[in-house]
């Protein structure tokens, strides 16, 4: 379902708020957004393809006026392969146990969650609560969690939204002294590797922001696939992300 479809039939519904830039950049944010209950499979597919993410219970797509820095980002599960550093990151990471099910709120969850927030985002005053409830939690979609343990201790959790066609990778948080693992990259590496068990055609990686250096490791996956434009541009290995079209 394309973006003229769905702005046909839901764009009523819309209305755009302005907000201070969440990546920190020097432009104020504009996010067009919905509130939405139960959202069918196919419908929440057309709103992944048409470049829209999830907060809570929320559909929004970034309508920025002086910056187009966000750009959605997904993978073909079918045609990536693992370079040589991601291969490293796959036998570096061995030893974590791996676990798949329900969105769960623990205190474990939240006191890692708040540690990754607070290296994350010093200063700012959101807690893992605030995230959970407001953010991850939701009614519209299916969503599932995956577990990264290290001798049974949690090091990272992934907010992941299910579709019969997709993976929306909503939210990452690890644990911050485990910054040398690339459990980011594990991460992806992991639900790719899901996407393939699970016959899943797109993995949905959120945005890619070239300006935001913690934004720019998504890139690294090729051959992955930027919307500009309302189209899908395929960049390859050897292809730089940031060239415009």
């Amino acid at each position: 379902m394309e973006w003229q479809t769905l702005e046909r039939q839901l764009g009523d519904c819309f209305f755009d708020i302005a907000a201070e830039c969440p990546y920190g950049l020097p432009y104020k944010a504009i996010y067009r957004q919905a509130l939405f209950g139960p959202i069918p499979d196919h419908t929440m597919d057309g709103f992944l393809a048409a470049g829209f993410r999830r907060n809570g219970n929320t559909m929004y797509t970034m309508v920025c006026r002086e910056c187009q820095s966000c750009v959605p980002i997904r993978l073909d599960p079918e045609e990536f392969t693992p370079n040589r550093g991601q291969r490293r990151t796959l036998a570096r990471n061995q030893d974590l146990t791996v676990t798949t099910g329900p969105l769960q709120i623990t205190p474990d969850r939240l006191a890692l969650c708040d540690a990754f927030l607070n290296t994350r985002y010093p200063g700012r005053h959101s807690t893992a609560l605030d995230y959970y409830s407001g953010f991850f939690v939701n009614a519209v979609t299916n969503t599932m969690e995956v577990a990264y343990r290290l001798d049974g201790r949690l090091v990272g959790v992934a907010i992941v939204d299910v579709t019969l066609a997709s993976l929306n990778a909503v939210y990452f948080y690890f644990d911050p002294a485990m910054s040398a693992s690339s459990l980011g990259t594990f991460n992806i590496l992991h639900l790719l590797e899901l996407c393939q068990r699970e016959d899943k055609d797109f993995l949905y990686l959120g945005y890619w922001i070239d300006a935001v250096p913690a934004m720019r490791y998504k890139a690294r996956f090729k051959p992955h696939f930027l919307l500009r434009g309302q189209i899908w541009r395929r960049v390859d290995r050897g292809e730089p992300s940031a060239e415009r079209p």
